[in-house]
């Protein structure tokens, strides 16, 4: 006998002959979300509905609640980070990265979250305040190839959540040098990307959900001066 698993009308694993029991749990530990998986998912969503209500209390506490269900759920750590960081409980953020800060590499959503938070603190150890941008705003007049400034105002930007501002300046550097400094321009303006888009909204099957505009439109410019 032959079975097969299918997940969303296609086959996805599968077995033939007779297997005995411990290797049948096995197969569908493999597939089959366990009951705190189901639920950090469930609570993740509510916590989602809570934030587009206005509940942020809410969201966050939802947001611990399936982390602590599942620590290897990523996307709810990445909306519970998030919010951290979008409260400005920068501490409270790092414990809760600090477990997946080595999946950082190889993820772009939990990288995109690193890189704010190193923004974060590049902005403290640089002691950049609030006159800043004056100052970066004058070296920049004067050198407009100045893209170590450039970058540091970037980052500066990110710190204060002025996320469009932050992109506007990356591209100044990518349409001088588009692989400048082992591509940190484009790899922090992808992470502010990955920031800033809005959780996909329910749609019917086989739809598919509309884009951000902001996002869309950020996306094309990096588009356009990367492969110009």
């Amino acid at each position: 006998p032959t079975c097969v698993l299918m997940m969303n009308g296609q086959p996805v694993d599968g077995f033939m002959g007779a297997q005995p029991e411990s290797q049948l749990r096995a197969f569908l530990d493999k597939h089959v979300p366990s009951a705190e998986e189901l639920q950090a998912e469930e609570q993740e969503e509510e916590a989602l509905d809570a934030l587009a209500e206005g509940d942020t209390e809410g969201a966050l506490e939802k947001l611990q609640h399936a982390v602590a269900t599942d620590p290897a759920n990523d996307d709810a750590r990445f909306d519970y980070v998030k919010l951290l960081l979008q409260l400005g409980r920068e501490d409270d953020a790092k414990v809760a990265f600090a477990p997946v800060i080595a999946k950082a590499e190889v993820s772009r959503r939990l990288g995109a979250l690193k890189a704010w938070m190193d923004a974060l603190d590049f902005v403290a150890s640089s002691a950049h305040g609030a006159g800043a941008g004056a100052e970066f705003d004058a070296k920049i007049a004067a050198n407009k190839r100045d893209f170590e400034t450039r970058f540091a105002r970037a980052r500066w930007l990110m710190a204060q959540q002025r996320w469009q501002e932050a992109m506007d300046e990356l591209l100044e550097i990518l349409m001088r040098d588009k692989a400048w400094n082992d591509d940190a321009a484009r790899k922090a303006y992808v992470a502010v990307l990955e920031i800033i888009e809005p959780p996909k909204v329910k749609v019917a099957d086989g739809q598919i959900p509309p884009e951000d505009p902001v996002v869309a439109s950020y996306r094309r410019r990096l588009s356009s001066v990367v492969l110009s």
